[in-house]
């Protein structure tokens, strides 16, 4: 997979997932499988049990199937996803 800008436009349903940072002390070292998104939370299943993070308060790890591994801050994600589709992105590096 190649890393752009585009890459917040994609399908993060079904990939692994592990919170990086976060101001929620609780929230960092979650770790699992994204079941779930929403326009504000990510629900992700670890060890049987599902939780919800919100995603302006989280720095996203995401590996995808093919090994990528990439950080997202969760302040890109916030929308519906099928939005995020019609939104444009302004390169970051």
């Amino acid at each position: 997979m190649k890393i752009t800008p585009d890459i917040i436009r994609g399908e993060f349903i079904g990939a692994e997932s592990r919170i990086a940072g976060s101001p929620h002390p609780d929230y960092v070292g979650i770790h699992g499988e994204v079941i779930n998104e929403t326009k504000n939370t990510f629900t992700i299943l670890q060890a049987g049990k599902a939780k919800n993070i919100v995603k302006d308060s989280a720095v996203f790890s995401f590996k995808f199937s093919d090994g990528t591994v990439v950080e997202i801050d969760g302040k890109l994600l916030v929308g519906r996803p099928e939005d995020r589709l019609k939104k444009s992105v302004k390169r970051l590096w």
